[in-house]
């Protein structure tokens, strides 16, 4: 399962049918507003407002205070608080929250960082919303399941086998993937177009063994190929509409499932681009190059 919501407003509710299982991330990216004094993020058993749905997981942080609350409604009626002293979040500042679901609790990350857990107090099976309230801007929602492999991110969200992220300003950019590539990863790219993202980079053999989207601004395409054999395959360029501005920050999530890879931007499904190289494993590496200010890469 592969999910995406852009709220267009807050409070947000998203339903996911069948519910959360274990092993599935639930990703936000966002920025907390001037001013801000909390914000909340609940994993409830339906939306029912009266009576009020329980809440399986209650995520609040109180950025006067310094602090995160977490905690359980059940029959309307709120259990021990959780509270933990230390303060992720920036007025002003974007992050990203994610929320890994396991059998036996929640463990939250944010901006890379392993932030807290949260033992289930309801059980899980009966979980399947994700509301966001309070004062909080949120540019995406998403929902990612566990990979197929082995080496799943499920057992820890730190675990160098199962997640790179980093950093850099280096163009052009190349980053390993451990164990190669596998049904149910995915590879985050955030970026800048720059002021001269006008032309479309020579061809070369850097999508040997892979098949990333190039871009082109110029020409308003969005080109998918593989390199395979020393020869370039058909080129797929329909697209109802060409994402990438000049000058503007992007975010594209690449998500690997058994048939396809599938490419958001911005948080939007854009396109499917079926696989043309069946041997996955063997897809190794990602490399990022152009007229782009690279500032994360994220594979989970």
């Amino acid at each position: 399962m592969f999910v995406v919501f852009c709220p267009q407003s807050i409070p947000f509710a998203g339903t996911i049918l069948g519910g959360f299982l274990p092993g599935e991330m639930v990703l936000i990216q966002g920025s907390v507003p001037s001013g801000a004094d909390r914000f909340q993020v609940d994993f409830t058993c339906g939306s029912s407002v009266k009576p009020r749905a329980d809440v399986a997981f209650h995520f609040n942080p109180r950025i006067k205070k310094s602090c995160i609350v977490c905690n359980t409604l059940t029959k309307e009626c709120w259990g021990r608080e959780q509270i933990h002293y230390e303060m992720p979040f920036r007025l002003e500042v974007d992050f990203e929250l994610i929320i890994l679901i396991l059998k036996d609790q929640f463990k939250v990350a944010v901006n890379g960082a392993h932030l807290l857990e949260y033992k289930h107090r309801v059980e899980l099976e009966r979980v399947d919303t994700i509301s966001i309230s309070g004062k909080v801007k949120v540019q995406a929602v998403g929902i990612l399941s566990p990979s197929s492999s082995p080496t799943s991110p499920a057992g820890s969200l730190t675990n160098q086998d199962t997640e790179m992220s980093m950093r850099t300003d280096s163009i052009p950019f190349r980053g390993q993937l451990v164990n190669g590539l596998s049904v149910g990863r995915s590879i985050i790219i955030k970026g800048e177009t720059n002021q001269n993202f006008l032309r479309e980079p020579a061809a070369s053999d850097w999508v040997r063994h892979r098949s990333p989207p190039e871009p082109s601004l110029e020409e308003a395409r969005f080109v998918r190929n593989s390199f395979l054999s020393d020869c370039w395959g058909h080129e797929e360029t329909v697209l109802a509409s060409f994402p990438f501005t000049a000058g503007q920050y992007f975010e594209m999530i690449i998500r690997c499932d058994s048939q396809h890879f599938r490419v958001a931007m911005n948080g939007q499904h854009q396109l499917d681009y079926k696989h043309r190289m069946k041997e996955l494993s063997a897809i190794n590496q990602v490399e990022v190059k152009g007229d782009v200010t690279l500032l994360a890469v994220r594979v989970l």
